[in-house]
């Protein structure tokens, strides 16, 4: 497994040029962060080629449930996408957005699946994949509309492109249904990228309920080659030690 230090949570108060200099004294090969666009690109250029350390993953847009919105998310992607092409980013986050009082879900799920498939024909031949976001409504997003894994996997299969992938973030799909090893290595052909949290709490991957040596075992035993996003806060140990201690999880 490689991880990727978030750039928004667990070093959120350091610099991005401090924080990325940090994770790679620390060891790490990759950090990721939320934004898309907004943010001084060439100055994370310099940075990333200086630390030699990879983009695992950006923001990309959201908002798919509204198709009236939809010029409004296909601008988003464009934009992400050429400051991701500047910075080799390997991916960028899509999220669903707030469930639509009044419109059936199943018309709010086709709205997604007709976003992801015009993102699809964008990032096409890029090499930047682009990774649908669940989220828990029971502790952190209420009113989100894709929380459930297997509606994430569904939406994948009808997108139908080896560019477009789901996010699965082990933290709030653990509040949300559990059976972490077995929903990932059964959908693992359609997972792109991980996040990565203890829980409760949101914090340090070592504390809490989830195994993460188990998961992350059995997450390599599947194959799969990409990036785990540390997408947490340290609540307990500071946050040097914290992600020198995340570390010794896949050692």
């Amino acid at each position: 497994m490689k991880l990727s230090v978030c750039l928004n949570s667990v070093t959120g108060q350091l610099s991005r040029a401090d924080a990325m200099l940090l994770a790679k004294k620390l060891g790490y090969s990759a950090v990721e962060f939320w934004e898309g666009s907004g943010f001084p690109v060439d100055e994370y250029k310099n940075t990333l080629e200086e630390t030699g350390l990879t983009l695992a993953s950006m923001g990309g847009g959201g908002n798919l449930v509204d198709a009236a919105k939809r010029n409004e998310f296909v601008e988003s992607v464009k934009t992400a996408l050429v400051n991701a092409k500047i910075l080799g980013a390997k991916g960028m986050i899509a999220t669903a957005g707030q469930e639509l009082e009044g419109v059936s879900r199943d018309s709010q799920k086709q709205s997604i699946v007709d976003g992801l498939k015009e993102a699809a024909k964008l990032i096409a031949g890029t090499g930047v994949k682009m990774y649908l976001e669940p989220l828990n409504i029971l502790v952190d997003h209420k009113g989100y509309f894709l929380y459930r894994s297997c509606e994430a996997f569904e939406i994948i299969r009808e997108v139908n492109s080896p560019d477009v992938k789901v996010l699965f973030d082990i933290y709030h799909q653990q509040i949300t249904e559990g059976h972490l090893i077995s929903n990932i290595t059964n959908n693992i052909d359609l997972i792109g990228h991980f996040h990565v949290a203890g829980n409760p709490g949101r914090g340090e991957p070592y504390l809490g309920e989830i195994n993460y040596r188990e998961v992350f075992r059995a997450i390599d035993e599947a194959g799969y080659t990409g990036y785990a996003g540390l997408e947490y806060w340290a609540r307990r140990d500071n946050m040097e030690e914290s992600l020198k201690r995340c570390l010794e999880i896949v050692r």
